[in-house]
């Protein structure tokens, strides 16, 4: 027993020397805002390689980094739910867009789409990236493969379910967190309720998650609502509303309805939750506009200008056919044209096609930034426990790809104040993690990985316009990634530790 011990005490006081030895940094003079939303307090955090040693009052070693914060505010890294920023990295490794609003993790291989495990982690081996990524498998990327690019117009037959159910149980057993679907987009819109229902049962075969850009945000909202939760009722997994939304003028208000809609559900026992983003205006192609995919009915035109957005507030951010029209608004185009705004709006629609049929191989055809929400409603959402911050940014366009997160901590938090730092640090980080299912990020404790986001709360805010959507944020001072600085002085360190996250 006496042996026993002493091997244990000697194992005690390595740790402890290891703990402090060369190798090892430790970030003092902090408050700490941990991830679990309990009040800041504070501590000093060690670090060493990409692990995070311990937390609390610690006393630096004889060969340690240390590194004062300033008394700034250490949280762990942000994590976003919903993020498109993956198809840039190839190009962009330094992910600026990410780490200049404390972003060290991004979920990617939403609204249906997104690249194959093989393919991301090929990728990374290619090109290191700055960031870490997870990833969802994408409903509709499943429908090309099996139904083909052309005979998406129509619902899957059993044979095809199959089919997609094989790759999607491949990708799951490589790590993806579950599946995503965009079934207000042309490409799932014809799935059927059975079709989207036997794939999220064989996401809850391997334990995984469902997220859902949902087949409605504005006219059948309601029955959108109620598909999502019968999905998670009756394929028995966790279900996730993709950047929650009322997109109809008609709804605004109805914030407290559908949030009670969504407790009831979980009361009833389904795991449903949601992410969303900080802005009263969306990002998508101009086609979302029509709730019934007749681009060239005028009265469905015109229903999209009364009632789906507004038409002298809403920005055609880029388009092929006709560049000059990029950054104007379909008002300020349509008077350019000597036309109503409904006419110019399927015009548009019509000219994009034109230009894709022509034009192949082209990407980023058309896009919109649409304002039609009302910031009550953003705010009742963004305050429900239930809902984690997310972006659904790309690498420029709409401000919420450089913007999101710093918006939340400079306008919500510090100037509307609808909920303390302490909450909205843990909507980013914890609850992130834990609605996607990554495991040991987005806290600040032993042995989880080192993530990490160093941030002045009295500055921190996002710049990020319509017209600068670019801009960086202010406040976000130093950024680790797996326990390397990779963020500083707004600008890169040109290190690439970002890692593929397995489910």
């Amino acid at each position: 027993m006496r042996k026993i011990i002493l091997f244990v005490l000697l194992g005690i006081i390595s740790v402890s020397v290891r703990s402090q030895a060369v190798g090892t940094t430790l970030i003092t003079n902090i408050l700490l805002i941990d991830g679990t939303a309990i009040p800041a307090r504070k501590a000093a955090v060690r670090f060493s390689g990409n692990k995070i040693l311990a937390v609390g009052e610690l006393t630096a070693g004889k060969s340690e980094t240390v590194i004062d914060g300033n008394g700034w505010v250490l949280a762990p890294g942000f994590i976003d739910s919903h993020s498109h920023v993956g198809n840039s990295l190839a190009n962009e490794p330094e992910a600026i867009a990410d780490l200049n609003q404390g972003v060290t993790t991004i979920v990617s291989g939403q609204d249906g789409y997104g690249s194959y495990i093989d393919s991301i982690k090929a990728g990374i081996a290619r090109q290191p990236i700055a960031i870490n990524i997870a990833t969802y498998t994408g409903h509709t990327g499943l429908r090309e493969m099996v139904l083909g690019k052309d005979h998406l117009n129509r619902a899957a037959t059993e044979k095809e379910i199959a089919a997609m159910q094989d790759i999607l149980s491949a990708e799951l057993k490589k790590g993806s967190l579950g599946l995503s679907t965009g079934l207000e987009y042309e490409g799932a819109y014809f799935s059927s309720y059975q079709e989207v229902l036997q794939l999220a049962k064989t996401a809850a075969l391997e334990k995984a998650r469902y997220i859902s850009h949902i087949r409605s945000e504005d006219i059948a909202l309601s029955q959108a609502l109620s598909e999502i939760i019968k999905i998670g009722e009756e394929a028995k997994l966790p279900v996730q509303i993709s950047h929650i939304k009322l997109a109809l003028k008609d709804n605004w208000g109805w914030s407290p309805k559908i949030l009670a809609m969504l407790q009831t559900a979980r009361s009833n026992g389904v795991d449903i939750t949601a992410d969303c983003y900080p802005y009263e205006f969306w990002y998508s192609t101009l086609k979302v506009l029509f709730p019934k995919t007749d681009y060239t009915n005028s009265a469905s035109a015109q229903y999209a200008v009364d009632h789906t957005f507004d038409p002298t507030q809403s920005v055609l951010v880029h388009f092929a056919a006709n560049t000059f029209y990029a950054g104007k608004t379909i008002s300020e185009i349509a008077k350019l044209r000597n036309e109503k705004p409904a006419q110019t709006l399927m015009g548009l629609i019509a000219e994009a096609d034109l230009y894709e049929k022509q034009h192949p191989d082209a990407t980023a055809i058309e896009g919109i930034m649409a304002k039609s929400m009302t910031d009550a409603d953003v705010i009742n959402f963004l305050s429900w426990a239930n809902t984690n911050i997310c972006s659904d940014g790309s690498n420029g366009g709409h401000p919420r790809g450089f913007g999101s997160f710093t918006r939340v901590l400079g306008y919500y938090v510090r100037e509307k104040k609808i909920m303390s730092l302490e909450q909205a640090i843990q909507k980013m980080t914890s609850l992130s993690a834990e609605h996607v299912g990554i495991k040991n990020r987005g806290l600040i404790a032993p042995g989880y990985f080192a993530d990490l986001v160093l941030l002045d709360p009295k500055t921190v805010k996002d710049n990020a316009t319509i017209k600068n959507s670019k801009a960086l944020s202010t406040g976000i001072e130093k950024v680790w990634v797996n326990g390397i600085c990779v963020y500083e002085n707004k600008h890169s360190t040109k290190k690439f530790p970002g890692v593929f996250i397995s489910r």
